[in-house]
């Protein structure tokens, strides 16, 4: 150890008389010998960085700068000595990124492309690659099926049986109000533990701020829901729901209380989608899938992949409520779909 060290030292030692002296190429041999010698050499690669900015090259600065913060990233102490560097990497970043933005978008407006008149693939590739929207894509926690599009939202006009749900808003909604008069203790918290496991790391754990009074849950239809809420279960015979004994059909009423915030996550599984039929819906609330915000509109289905990064909350002076299911998506056929369900069956069968 301490002849790594001293040979490190070593390599530093030349670089830092190389620099002193203006001579740029005995520098970055000294640097490279620095950095090969010790891969997590955070000063040397920076230094290096510093090195490439001084020669104008800036793609190989911005390349050792990428280095040195993810090796920071990595590292259990980084000494504060470095922390000025790193900022200073942070900040070169920034501004060559945007730089090189300006460039390409200058460019592509020159040849008569740009995010207003592009097609909507085309402008949000053109936002990824100038950085100004973060890539998003499917990380179920529990389940990933391959080959499925990449697609945060789906539209209501895509699904012929969206119109006779979205028909019977109002009685749904009439459902909801009775059912919050005569048992208003049907709403527990959505976020609860399990007596034999962990509980999960969720700030809305056992909190009613995220209240779900249960329509169909683990695959039967709850307790008295049926003389309840008749419309709302008729409605849902409509969608086409996953049937998985003890797992599905799944379906709440959803509701949000004023400034609650349901923090960024995944669902568990890409191979559905998650419906919202919205009820009654404040200003002030929305929901982020990936990349895109949107807000409910009440009597409009919200119908998104949950897989992706998710968030939602409710910024209003009053109660959000949707119900809430989910369905086959549509790119799984019935075979796929039959599959699917004994594997989930399965799975589910372990713990029996």
């Amino acid at each position: 150890m301490a002849m790594a060290m001293t040979g490190q030292a070593s390599w530093l030692d030349q670089a830092r008389d190389a620099h002193r002296r203006g001579d740029d190429g005995a520098e970055a041999a000294a640097l490279d010998g620095a950095i090969r010698a010790d891969r997590g050499n955070i000063a040397a690669i920076l230094a290096m960085a510093e090195l490439k900015r001084r020669q104008a090259d800036d793609r190989a600065a911005g390349s050792f700068y990428r280095l040195a913060l993810s090796t920071a990233a990595q590292a259990r102490n980084v000494p504060l000595a470095l922390h000025p560097g790193l900022q200073r990497a942070e900040a070169f970043l920034a501004a060559t990124e945007k730089a090189f933005a300006d460039h390409l978008l200058g460019q592509l407006r020159n040849a008569g492309i740009d995010a207003a008149g592009a097609t909507p693939r085309v402008a949000e590739a053109l936002r990824l690659l100038a950085g100004e929207q973060a890539l998003y894509l499917q990380q179920p926690s529990m389940f990933y099926f391959p080959g499925l599009a990449q697609r945060a939202f789906f539209e209501r006009a895509e699904f012929d049986w969206a119109p006779e749900v979205e028909a019977a808003t109002a009685a749904i909604r009439a459902e909801l109000e009775s059912l919050i008069a005569a048992a208003a203790d049907r709403f527990g918290p959505y976020v609860t533990a399990s007596p034999d496991r962990p509980p999960p790391n969720n700030p809305l754990l056992d909190k009613h701020d995220w209240g779900a009074a249960w329509l169909w849950k683990d695959g039967e239809i709850a307790g008295g829901m049926e003389a309840l809420c008749p419309q709302a279960l008729a409605a849902l015979t409509h969608a086409p729901q996953p049937v998985i004994p003890g797992r599905a059909p799944l379906a709440l009423f959803s509701r949000l209380t004023p400034g609650t915030h349901i923090q960024p996550h995944h669902g568990m599984l890409n191979t559905r989608l998650i419906c919202h039929l919205p009820l009654i819906v404040p200003d002030g609330c929305g929901l982020r899938v990936g990349a895109e915000t949107r807000e409910w509109r009440e009597g409009e289905l919200m119908i998104f992949d949950d897989s992706f990064e998710h968030e939602a909350w409710n910024r209003g002076t009053s109660d959000r409520t949707v119900m809430l299911f989910e369905i086959w998506r549509p790119d799984i056929g019935a075979d796929e779909r039959a599959q699917l369900t004994r594997i989930f069956s399965a799975i589910d069968s372990y713990s029996e």
